[in-house]
């Protein structure tokens, strides 16, 4: 397993360090305080452009190389950024093309990162050579394990640029798409306020307008500029896949925020890596939902660099960050829980942002593994050298081990996009605050999720849920119908089924394409206010531990067969039905017309893991998150308290600790952030 940490070593040269006798000595000290805190690998190069080509064509690569051999004498792998993410200064003044233009037609400068237009020909020639005499100089190394394309695609917002070879691209894209402009005036729905075209060229991209352009225009704008990002990944990646076959291309990505199709970037690449914030968030159910998100976006021919099929954690927070109004200190002990939230979801490498704080620039006050003065007595250095100590420790008896789960969460980019451009029937719905009121309940329940696109294989789940498929193509309303045919036993809401691909509405009843599925149709909705809740009268067996409000979203359902398991309580539509059941084929499709709070998702879960004989990993007390990664016979599970008081857990049967090498049986007192890694022999012995 890779344990590592992001290293700039042209911060680290004479006069920020080293001496004009050994401008770059202190590579020597890094090294050796790498490998005291367990450091096999380190990521580098990724915004070093302007330093390996100064001047255009003349590249200097030698620094690179002698910093790849220092680590090799450490005996520390690397994996290189190609440098596309900050182009030189001379670039954008010799060709100001390259610079993107906003919604507003503005200029965006150059001198920072991302100072470019992913549509500029220009931009894709210098980036290719960069890469190429990069590869070329670098690709043979002993000390290369992997490559990262780019870094952080889409930040700052620049996903989108405005410039006159996006429209070029843009037209052609649109023109491959439709082929026709009838198709496209038909399919786009371009009689709605007269705006008809009869020639390509007169396709507006969305740029700031007196109102809210065509939703159908900007979603194909969305798909348009995710496809640019992909297409440049690619390009890169069949690059490097030509120079350096045997080594594994990735990107770091975020937890699906940038707005781009990670699913479409994860297919070019050969494993997935992520930048995690986990430090600074509140909750650990969001963090673990942001890495099975991660994990689930390349789920078959993954290629690491030693062979497991996981994914890295190549940015993981190792202290606090710079860019929130107050950048509070990491507590101790919570870097060390959140490594190990990561290792629990299915990663096989950790790399840490950054393993020094550098004396200049913007992230001088980033929180490192390595503060300025750059001594090994500090806390945060003691911590990840523990960690280092206890994955070696872990590392082999993880190897192969994967997730495995059976529930699944549906999500995809363009249902995304659908739910937050355009007017909205109530622009106070969040379609990832929906998701994660489901993963909460599972997770506070220590079920395993999956995440995945309607149009993957969803076969092996025994529980799906589908929540706010507001865009649903057709063919995706087919593989829904067949899961619950065959068994299934599907969960979908409110805000189902309101457009198809095109996002144009169906002419009959929501949601479309599915209202046999669920054996109901519904006939209107009724958006509510933030603070305007109705609530639901329950049926059945369902179980009810708190009076569960009806909230932001009232669907109006006419039943059709199905099983009414709770109605609404009052206003005009008091008694209509607000959940319903039907039985499809082998399987059943659960339908909720409304958002409720939390306890109403706790109280769904609980009745579904019954109705669908899942079975909890662990039985443990609430506060205590369990995961497991498996192989063959083999169960590893990891036990994390994220309170700030102890927690006891009972164990009905002796349990092997890898940590510390002893059974642990009986009453246990997890500490404050504490961790367990457990198998079921307790005299397991490494």
């Amino acid at each position: 397993m890779y344990f590592g940490a992001d290293y700039y070593p042209e911060h680290w040269v004479y006069p920020y360090a080293g001496t004009p006798e050994k401008p770059e000595s202190a590579w020597e000290r890094d090294a050796e305080l790498m490998v005291g805190a367990g450091i096999n690998v380190v990521r580098m190069g990724e915004f070093s452009w302007g330093i390996c080509e100064q001047e255009e064509g003349k590249y200097d690569f030698e620094w690179l190389k002698r910093s790849m051999d220092v680590m090799g004498k450490a005996g520390i792998k690397v994996v290189l950024g190609t440098p596309t993410a900050a182009p030189p200064i001379w670039l954008a003044k010799k060709y100001p093309e390259i610079l993107p233009l906003d919604e507003k037609g503005h200029t965006l400068c150059e001198g920072t990162r991302r100072a470019c237009s992913l549509n500029s020909d220009v931009y894709w020639d210098f980036s290719k050579k960069i890469v190429r005499a990069m590869a070329g100089a670098l690709g043979k190394h002993p000390q290369l394990i992997a490559w990262q394309i780019d870094n952080g695609l889409g930040g700052h917002e620049t996903e989108f640029s405005y410039n006159d070879q996006t429209r070029r691209d843009w037209h052609a894209w649109l023109k491959a798409k439709y082929e026709t402009i009838e198709r496209l005036n038909h399919l786009m729905g371009t009689r709605h306020w007269g705006q008809v075209i009869s020639d390509w060229t007169q396709v507006p991209m969305p740029m700031r307008a007196p109102t809210t352009h065509n939703p159908a225009l900007v979603l194909d704008w969305m798909r348009f500029n995710s496809d640019t990002i992909v297409a440049f990944v690619k390009c890169q990646a069949d690059i490097l896949h030509e120079l350096t076959p045997n080594c594994p291309v990735t990107s770091n990505l975020r937890a699906l925020r940038r707005k781009f199709d990670h699913f479409d970037v994860a297919n070019v690449l050969d494993f997935v890596s992520v930048d995690s914030n986990a430090t600074i968030k509140s909750k650990s159910s969001e963090n673990a939902c942001e890495l099975d998100m991660m994990r689930s976006l390349k789920k078959t021919d993954i290629r690491t660099p030693d062979g497991d099929a996981g994914f890295w954690v190549i940015e993981q927070k190792a202290g606090h960050v710079n860019w929130q109004d107050v950048n509070s200190l990491v507590r101790p002990e919570v870097v060390r829980l959140f490594a190990y939230q990561c290792l629990s979801r299915g990663a096989c490498g950790i790399l840490y942002f950054q393993w020094r704080q550098p004396r200049m620039g913007g992230e001088k006050f980033y929180g490192a593994v390595l503060p300025h003065h750059g001594r090994k007595e500090c806390r945060s250095y003691k911590e990840i050298a523990q960690i280092g100590d206890e994955i070696k420790l872990l590392s082999p008896v993880l190897k192969d081990t994967k997730i495995s789960a059976e529930v699944c969460i549906l999500y995809s980019h363009d249902n995304d996009w659908s739910t937050q451009h355009g007017p909205q029937p109530n622009k106070h719905f969040n379609l990832r605050e929906h998701v994660q009121l489901f993963y909460n309940a599972l997770h506070h329940r220590n079920i395993p999720v999956d995440f995945a696109r309607p149009t993957e294989d969803l076969s092996k789940y025994k529980l799906i849920f589908a929540p706010s498929l507001q865009l649903l193509a057709g063919g995706e309303a087919d593989l829904l119908k067949l899961y619950v045919q065959n068994g299934g036993t599907l969960v979908s809401t409110f805000n189902t089924g309101l457009v198809d691909e095109h996002h144009l509405a169906p002419d009959g009843c929501y949601p479309h394409d599915l209202t046999d599925l669920f054996g109901m149709e519904v006939l209107e909705f009724d958006p509510l206010s933030p603070g305007d809740d109705n609530h639901m009268t329950f049926k059945g067996t369902f179980p009810t531990s708190h009076m569960h409000p009806a909230k932001l979203w009232c669907d109006i359902i006419e039943p059709k067969g199905c099983q009414i398991l709770a109605t609404y309580a009052k206003d005009f539509y008091a008694g209509k039905p607000a959940i319903t059941m039907n039985t499809f084929g082998l399987g059943r499709a659960i339908y909720i017309g409304t958002m409720s709070h939390q306890p109403f998702y706790d109280d769904l879960a609980i009745w579904l893991r019954q109705m669908c004989n899942i079975l909890p990993l662990l039985k443990v007390p609430d506060t205590v998150e369990v995961s497991m990664r498996q192989k063959e016979n083999t169960k590893v599970f990891f036990l994390l308290n994220h309170q700030n008081s102890p927690v006891r857990i009972q164990f009905y049967k002796p349990m092997h600790d890898f940590l510390t090498s002893t059974t642990v049986a009986g009453n246990y007192d997890l500490p404050p952030h504490g961790v367990l890694v457990l198998d079921e022999h307790p005299t397991k012995l490494h």
